[in-house]
């Protein structure tokens, strides 16, 4: 409470014509405003690349999966003994 009070008193004493400190505020912010805003379009785009990569991966991924291996006739390993021998 004392802390709104504080302010609501610091608000109420300061000058009300500040146009100098004003415009540079605003000046300060819009600077700011087209910087963020250039970070996020170049944050975009890295993730758009990004997507894309994922997305061939994925499909080189599929293609891999819908591939049958090839089956190839392997000896037993080990001692094994003919039938016919028995």
């Amino acid at each position: 409470m004392r802390a709104f009070v504080e302010f609501r008193h610091l608000a109420a004493t300061l000058p009300l014509s500040i146009p100098s400190d004003v415009v540079q505020l605003r000046k300060d912010f819009e600077e700011l405003k087209r910087d963020v805003e250039d970070i996020l379009h170049n944050q975009n785009d890295i993730n758009e690349d990004t997507r894309a990569q994922l997305d061939a991966i994925s499909m080189a991924l599929a293609e891999l999966q819908t591939k049958e291996p090839a089956k190839k006739e392997r000896k037993p390993i080990g001692f094994i003994q003919s039938k016919d021998k028995r």
